[in-house]
């Protein structure tokens, strides 16, 4: 009997807890990332080879920055006044954002007017408006933080302050010396490519060497991967190369057919000013995955931006 009651008793306060990696692990699972970045430093400091920890605390400082591709809709002044990819310049009405379906019945009175930027009162997000009038000189101050050659590229500014919002809170500075990194010898692992990518692609807002590891990545993968594909055309959307961001997309969905693919491509259209050919991209989507929520709010936003708000209210 004092066996029995021996084996139910509640372990003891002096019995061990969660310790090291898995304790990190089960801080990251419960959304508790600062924590889980302090158990990361003290495993590192006890072992600077642990590959693990250091992954896993490239994802801790992801994690507070990550900023969805989909919704970022930020131009620059180089992306409206320099844009080199403008198809047609005088478009029809009804096929370009910059000139959405126009009628003679006047405005409806149940719609919300639209501000300089063509953007309703609301304050609701929609593509290829996020840019107000007399921002230029605002841009050309804001320039300095540009790490590219091209003026004021698409969202350097913002990203970079994303960027360094958490490095100025962090007593040993920057984690990774990005000039000093094997970028041949990480990229090609697969146990830790993907972390440092997204931490160098949203934490440090470094274009060329994500561009790096991404290519090395696809290479590693023998052009199978579609993950690494898609990872390369948001590196070329940043960057301005919107043709070569479509090429990298078409060959992701021949890879694997994927929604946030063809969202992707719609938003490169977007970019193009083609919404059109970027409806087109929608509906190709929502053929095979119904309903779904990205595709359908990305078409009913382009079709309200074109005037088109009947149609956008039925979607």
């Amino acid at each position: 009997m004092s066996d029995e009651i021996a084996l139910a008793a509640p372990p003891s306060e002096d019995q061990p807890r969660f310790d090291g990696l898995f304790k990190a692990l089960r801080l990251y699972r419960n959304n508790q990332i600062q924590a889980c970045e302090e158990e990361c430093t003290k495993l590192l400091r006890k072992n600077p080879l642990d590959q693990a920890a250091w992954a896993l605390k490239l994802s801790c400082l992801t994690d507070p920055v990550y900023v969805d591709e989909l919704e970022n809709e930020e131009l620059g002044i180089a992306e409206t006044f320099l844009d080199q990819n403008v198809i047609a310049p005088n478009a029809r009405p009804g096929t370009s954002f910059q000139r959405p379906t126009t009628t003679a019945k006047g405005m409806n009175p149940i719609m919300r007017p639209t501000s300089t930027a063509g953007r309703p009162l609301s304050g609701v997000v929609r593509p290829i408006t996020s840019l107000r009038p007399g921002t230029m000189e605002q841009a050309v101050r804001t320039s300095r933080t540009a790490r590219t050659a091209r003026a004021v590229s698409s969202s350097s500014a913002r990203q970079l302050r994303l960027g360094t919002a958490s490095m100025a809170s962090d007593p040993d500075g920057q984690f990774i010396n990005l000039s000093r990194l094997n970028v041949d010898k990480y990229a090609a692992d697969p146990l830790v490519n993907r972390q440092l990518f997204e931490y160098v692609f949203y934490h440090e807002g470094d274009m060329k060497i994500a561009h790096q590891i991404a290519a090395v990545a696809t290479k590693a993968a023998n052009y199978e991967d579609w993950y690494w594909k898609n990872q390369l055309g948001k590196c070329y959307m940043r960057l301005g190369l919107l043709q070569d961001a479509e090429k990298q997309f078409l060959s992701s969905l021949k890879n694997h057919d994927l929604p946030e693919t063809y969202a992707y491509l719609a938003k490169v259209y977007n970019r193009l000013d083609q919404p059109l050919v970027s409806n087109s991209y929608y509906e190709k989507g929502l053929m095979q995955y119904h309903d779904d929520v990205t595709l359908l709010t990305g078409l009913a936003r382009n079709k309200e931006v074109c005037s088109v708000c009947f149609q956008s209210l039925v979607i």
